[in-house]
C-alpha cells in the first residue's frame, strides 16, 4: 500500500473537486466492490443498522485480512468500495468470500461482491483515480474519481467478476467492528444524505464547480453540517447495537458471552461519557473530540455524498444550486431527508485515536437518496452509484 500512503493529503474538504488532488491507481490493482441486494426492502423492513454493519463490515474484514490499517475505501451506507494492490488479491477474495457468508447467516442480507481489475476499468475508457482526504491528525480518507468506481458496480451488478461465498461457517475477522450508538438526531432541522453525479456534458470544470458550490453552502452551517456534535453524540445503550455486534464477534455458543461482554463495556464508556470519567489511557474528552473529528459524513466517489444536518434555509439553497446544474446537464441528484444520522465504526481499540466512524441516515441514507436519484432521472442514469444497491 506504499502508493497510497505516499499520496499527498489534502485538509480543505473543498479540495475534492481538484482533479489536481487526485493520483491514478497503479496498473494491476483491482477493485473490492460489494453492496446489499435490495437493501431499500431491508430499509423498509427497519433493518437499516444491519445494512450499514454489513457494509462496514466488508471494510473492516479488508482491513484485518491485509493487516492494513490504512486502506484506499469509501463506505457507501449498504456496501463499500476499496482499491487493492494485485499482490493482496487472493487475501482480498478470501475476506469478501467469508463476508458474504457471515452476512447471510447472521444478518440475513444478501451481499454481493466482486474484485474488478483497475486495466479493465482503463479499458473501457475510463480511470481510476484517488485522493487522500485528511479529517483528522489521525484518520485520513480515500476520494476516487474518473467514473471506474460506478463501472466497476455496475459490472458487479450484472454478474460479472463475482465473488462466491465461502463454506457454511466460515467467518471473516470483523475485529474492531462497532455499533454502539443509537441514530444521532438532527439539531439544525433535518439529516440529509445527498448524492450528487455528473450530468451529461459530463464532470469537467463545470461539474467541479457545482461540487464547490455545494461544499461551500453546507460550510456556511454549523461546522459545515456535521451530523456529530463536536463534543460526541449523546450517549446511550443501544441493545439493537450490542446484539449486532455480538454476532460480528462470536458465533453459537460464545454469544451469550460476547454480548454481555461488549454490554459491559458499553455501559462503561456510558458512565464515562456521563460523568466525564478517564480510565487509565483513556481520555474522554479527546474521545469525543475525536469520534467526531474522524467521521467521514463527507465524500467523493465519481461523485459528492454527504450526509449533513441543514436548516430548512439552507437546504433549500443547495436545491436550487442542484437543480440549476440539473437544468444546464451539469449534474444529476438525489437525496433524503431524515431525523437522525446513523453510526458505524471501527475502533481498534479505545485506547488509539485513529478509530473511525461512517455516517449515514437512519431512515434509508444514501440508498434512499440513490433511489430518488434513479426515480428522478429514468434512463439518464449514471453505470451505477458506488455503494447504493437501487440499480438492476
Amino acid at each position: 500500500m506504499q502508493f497510497y500512503d505516499n499520496l499527498p493529503l489534502f485538509e480543505a474538504f473543498e479540495g475534492v473537486a481538484d482533479e489536481a488532488n487526485y493520483r491514478p491507481l497503479p496498473e494491476g490493482w483491482l477493485l473490492a466492490v460489494a453492496d446489499i441486494v435490495d437493501s431499500t426492502s431491508a430499509i423498509a423492513d427497519g433493518k437499516y443498522k444491519s445494512v450499514n454493519t454489513a457494509g462496514a463490515s466488508v471494510i473492516s474484514a479488508l482491513m484485518n485480512a491485509l493487516d492494513e490499517r490504512n486502506l484506499a475505501f469509501v463506505f457507501g451506507g449498504d456496501g463499500a468500495l476499496a482499491a487493492i494492490p494485485a499482490v493482496m488479491a487472493v487475501k482480498a477474495r478470501s475476506a469478501l468470500a467469508a463476508a458474504k457468508t457471515w452476512a447471510a447467516e447472521e444478518l440475513g442480507l444478501e451481499l454481493r461482491a466482486a474484485l474488478v481489475p483497475v486495466s479493465d476499468v482503463r479499458a473501457q475508457g475510463l480511470d481510476m483515480r484517488v485522493a487522500r482526504f485528511k479529517a483528522s491528525e489521525e484518520v485520513t480518507y480515500a476520494m476516487f474519481s474518473g467514473g471506474g468506481a460506478s463501472w466497476a458496480e455496475a459490472e458487479m451488478k450484472a454478474g460479472r467478476y463475482q465473488v462466491e461465498a465461502a463454506p457454511p461457517g466460515t467467518r471473516p475477522d470483523l475485529t474492531g467492528l462497532s455499533c454502539r450508538w443509537n441514530p444521532i438526531v438532527s439539531r439544525h432541522g433535518a439529516i440529509v444524505s445527498i448524492i450528487a453525479l455528473p450530468g451529461e456534458r459530463g464532470s469537467g470544470p463545470e461539474f467541479q464547480a457545482l461540487i464547490g458550490d455545494i461544499v461551500a453552502l453546507a460550510e456556511g452551517e454549523e461546522r459545515a453540517g456535521h451530523p456529530v456534535p463536536e463534543d460526541g453524540p449523546e450517549p446511550h445503550l443501544s441493545i439493537k447495537g450490542i446484539t449486532v455486534e455480538s454476532r460480528a464477534v462470536a458465533s453459537g455458543g460464545w454469544r451469550p458471552l460476547a454480548w454481555s461482554w461488549i454490554a459491559l463495556q458499553s455501559l462503561v464508556l456510558f458512565l464515562c461519557f456521563r460523568l466525564g470519567l478517564n480510565l487509565g489511557k483513556f481520555d474522554v474528552e479527546q474521545y469525543k473530540h475525536d469520534l467526531a473529528s474522524n467521521s467521514d459524513f463527507r465524500k467523493f466517489d465519481d461523485g459528492l455524498k454527504m450526509t449533513i444536518d441543514v436548516s430548512a434555509e439552507r437546504l433549500r439553497r443547495i436545491e436550487e444550486r442542484l437543480k440549476r446544474g440539473v437544468e444546464a446537464g451539469v449534474c444529476r441528484y438525489g437525496l433524503h431527508r431524515q431525523d437522525s444520522a446513523l453510526m458505524t465504526c471501527i475502533v481498534p481499540t479505545p485506547m488509539s485515536r485513529d478509530h473511525m466512524h461512517f455516517i449515514d441516515g437512519a431512515a434509508g441514507g444514501y440508498a434512499m437518496a440513490a433511489k430518488n436519484l434513479k426515480a428522478t432521472f429514468p434512463g439518464r442514469f449514471p453505470s451505477g452509484v458506488a455503494g447504493s444497491s437501487v440499480m438492476p
